[in-house]
């Protein structure tokens, strides 16, 4: 456990083709199955400080053991964090995500170790309890760190995504994710 933090429960990968990366997650590590979503909803945007238009992104989420595994591929050129890792030449492990439900706390705490604050919002629905931050401090590829406000809707969206991978038997590999949200 980072005794900065907390646990790190997602593991977030900014890929060029989110397709082939599902397959290879699916095929080779026999992670899945992968809730997929085209265009990820994402709201009050903040890059950099500067309110942005917020990026066309598409995701993919599994679980792997106590891990949740994200595949990132942004279809557009808004500024980014995922934007400047990918123009940087980077693709794969961008950030590790803590789950929080005291978002304010972490945030504080990131400041007194360091980090700023790179991008910041509301995912899914944008309600207030669905915040999110990336913050650095500088330092290796992929250390990138986020806290996500897990709560309501995103607390259920997460916890189906756990219990799919427990008892997946590799049928249906890739399964929609508005099929979750709406519940």
């Amino acid at each position: 456990m980072s005794r900065a933090f907390g646990v790190i429960r997602q593991l977030g990968y900014v890929v060029p083709d989110i397709t082939s990366a599902i397959t290879h997650w699916v095929e080779r590590l026999q992670v899945g199955p992968f809730f997929y979503i085209e265009r990820q909803p994402v709201n009050h945007f903040v890059f950099r400080g500067e309110p942005s238009a917020p990026p066309q992104i598409s995701v993919a989420l599994a679980q792997a053991g106590p891990v949740q595994v994200e595949l990132i591929q942004q279809r557009d050129d808004v500024p980014s964090a995922f934007r400047e890792f990918t123009d940087a030449g980077h693709e794969g492990l961008q950030h590790v995500a803590y789950w929080t439900d005291a978002f304010d706390a972490l945030v504080v705490r990131a400041g007194e170790l360091g980090y700023t604050e790179l991008q910041s919002g509301r995912s899914g629905s944008g309600r207030p309890d669905e915040r999110f931050g990336y913050f650095t401090a500088g330092g290796h590829t992929g250390t990138v760190v986020e806290f996500s406000e897990v709560a309501g809707r995103k607390a259920a969206l997460f916890d189906a995504v756990a219990a799919a991978a427990a008892d997946w038997d590799g049928a249906d590999p890739v399964r929609d994710m508005t099929t979750l949200v709406t519940r």
